[in-house]
């Protein structure tokens, strides 16, 4: 399930930051799976990759805005 930018744009910058927390740790624990071959979905991997970077994205933009 990856998650849509325009739900993300609503969030606040703590949420976000949660979030961002949240799929890290994801992140890591696929990793850990794939090293030692207990990985089932290799796709979620990409996917959660690309959250990731969503999340940071808008971050970084509601960070622009404020700082205007």
């Amino acid at each position: 399930m990856a998650l849509d930018a325009k739900e993300l744009r609503d969030k606040t910058p703590d949420q976000l930051r949660d979030q961002l927390a949240q799929l890290k740790k994801e992140a890591f624990n696929l990793r850990f799976q794939q090293a030692t071959g207990a990985l089932e979905n290799t796709a979620r991997m990409r996917v959660v990759r690309r959250d990731i970077a969503r999340v940071m994205t808008v971050l970084n933009e509601k960070a622009r805005a404020a700082a205007e």
